[in-house]
């Protein structure tokens, strides 16, 4: 059993109904095949210049515009009236799970924000989560917490960090390369040139002055940080050093946002926890993220030791030896969020158990 009664406890667990709804929602989410970019809408009927008539989709996208897609025509065709009567239903499910999706996020549990959220959803209706494409970085974070049934300091990021540890494995090859299914999301996603203009880019963002963007990673073979090509998407991802650590095992999880509820492919919470450890250590001139990270480490390891005793030891004994020499003082930095606090979980971590 939790202790909540602990002043300094890192985490605050949920209370059970609140998990039962959220797991309820997780099942429906993981069986969605499509999801909607937006918010549900409405399925209208417009008449164009020539008198014909039609069913189109009415929305808000992630960037909270009004838009409208062409549905299916003539009304009136049986054809017609079923796609707009299957898309009607598919609208009514979503407003019934809206309200629930809102009161977990009123009780602390992460949504994420519209854009990211159409973001997410268009990389999903692409097959890139499904083919094994993993959200990683702050967002799988709230991901994780809201698995785990806790809730914790709230987070800030502008940042979507896609990975992939292998070739994605699409059931068929797509046609459109990794901008274009960025831009279905109904956001202008640009290329962000980087500083060695000889090298393809391997970062997007909104156009215009936002900071919103989403990078590409995959696992780097050894302490560099090359340019690595993603053929299969038509992009250039950034090489990370230790990154195949954290994608070795993934579970597939649901992304909640005010609009609507997505599956993303995530980290096991164990190795996210381990891994954000070794990469605060080379964080080099960047503290406040390295303290990003080792806190957000430390909240996982405290809620794993009570509720998946084990899991964390199990994650140390699976880094890579090169990873090692970070570790020792990355734990050592998180004494202060776990000693006192969170005995069991700071035992474990420290091999002292």
């Amino acid at each position: 059993m939790v202790d909540t009664n602990r002043p300094s406890s890192l985490f605050t667990p949920h209370r059970r109904a609140l998990t039962v709804l959220y797991a309820d929602l997780e099942s429906h989410a993981l069986q969605q095949g499509e999801v909607f970019i937006g918010t549900a809408g409405s399925v209208i009927e417009r008449t164009n210049a020539s008198g014909f008539r039609f069913y189109a989709h009415q929305f808000y996208d992630g960037e909270g515009k009004k838009r409208e897609r062409y549905l299916a025509g003539p009304a009136g065709d049986p054809k017609a009236d079923a796609a707009a009567a299957e898309l009607r239903e598919r609208i009514r499910e979503l407003k019934e799970i809206v309200p629930s999706l809102r009161l977990l996020g009123r009780e602390g549990f992460n949504l994420a924000d519209a854009r990211t959220y159409a973001t997410l959803a268009s990389l999903h209706n692409h097959g890139v989560f499904a083919a094994g494409g993993m959200l990683i970085g702050s967002h799988a974070y709230g991901v994780l917490l809201n698995r785990l049934g806790i809730r914790a300091a709230p987070y800030a990021t502008e940042d979507i960090d896609i990975a992939r540890r292998e070739a994605l494995a699409f059931e068929k090859q797509p046609e459109q390369g990794l901008i274009e299914m960025l831009k279905d999301s109904g956001i202008s996603f640009v290329e962000v040139p980087p500083l060695n203009r000889k090298k393809p880019p391997t970062s997007f963002k909104q156009r215009g002055r936002s900071r919103f963007h989403v990078d590409l990673l995959v696992p780097s073979p050894n302490e560099d940080f090359p340019v690595v090509p993603v053929p299969e998407l038509q992009a250039h991802a950034t090489g990370l050093p230790n990154l195949d650590y954290l994608l070795a095992e993934s579970q597939t999880a649901m992304l909640m946002a005010r609009e609507g509820c997505c599956p993303v492919r995530v980290p096991l919470p164990e190795r996210f926890a381990v891994h954000k450890l070794i990469v605060s250590r080379l964080r080099t001139g960047r503290e406040t993220k390295a303290d990003k990270d080792v806190f957000q480490a430390c909240v996982l390891c405290a809620a794993l030791a009570e509720s998946h005793p084990g899991a964390i030891e199990a994650a140390l004994a699976q880094i890579p030896r090169r990873a090692k020499k970070y570790l020792a003082l990355a734990i050592e930095s998180a004494r202060r969020f776990l000693e006192s606090a969170h005995g069991r979980a700071w035992e474990e971590l420290s091999g002292n158990g």
